[in-house]
């Protein structure tokens, strides 16, 4: 895990990175890296703390309570995300804590950055998948409203587009302003601690 130091009144951002399959990867990590300088921002590689699964629910919460924005990063896998980040989504998010009566996450921000392995037009009524990528990040989009957070638009990063390094390197500049512009309307709701 490592973060870009800020100021007090500097939102904070906790990446949740998860990559199953991390030494086969380039897309992935290279988002994450592009986004270490930025000021607040915190990367959280799950595989790499927890490859055994075993989720340390406590700790992870008051990770969460550190953050203003949280950004979930994953490659699409099977339409959804990575086992890993679905196990960690059912044993941290809990009712008092994410949701329901004492729920703590209210006021932030959640956003998804995803890699897909196909084009951008696999994603259309037309396409091989039916269904815009949107369709695909809803129970998510529900989990964020569900618990009181407010939804971002997601980063998309599309096979073709990362297929050479300069789109690649495109992708994840586009991606840094992404993030970029969503700190800068993002208010500092996070206990300091």
């Amino acid at each position: 895990m490592a973060h870009a130091t800020a100021s007090a009144d500097t939102p904070r951002t906790l990446l949740v990175f998860a990559h199953p399959a991390l030494e086969r990867g380039r897309v992935n990590p290279a988002m994450a890296e592009g986004l270490r300088d930025i000021p607040g921002v915190t990367v959280h590689d799950l595989y790499e703390v927890y490859p055994d699964f075993t989720v340390d629910v406590r700790t992870e919460q008051k990770r969460l309570l550190k953050h203003d924005l949280i950004v979930l990063q994953f490659p699409l896998y099977w339409f959804s995300m990575p086992s890993l980040l679905k196990e960690w989504l059912d044993l941290v998010w809990t009712r008092g804590f994410a949701f329901g009566e004492g729920a703590k996450l209210k006021g932030r921000s959640l956003m998804c950055a995803v890699s897909t392995g196909a084009n951008r037009d696999a994603y259309d009524a037309d396409g091989t998948y039916r269904f815009d990528i949107d369709a695909f990040l809803e129970p998510l989009n529900q989990t964020a409203r569900y618990c009181g957070l407010k939804w971002l638009p997601p980063f998309v990063l599309h096979g073709r587009e990362a297929m050479e390094p300069a789109g690649l390197d495109a992708g994840v500049q586009r991606y840094r302003r992404q993030v970029e512009k969503a700190l800068a309307k993002t208010r500092p709701v996070a206990r300091r601690a």
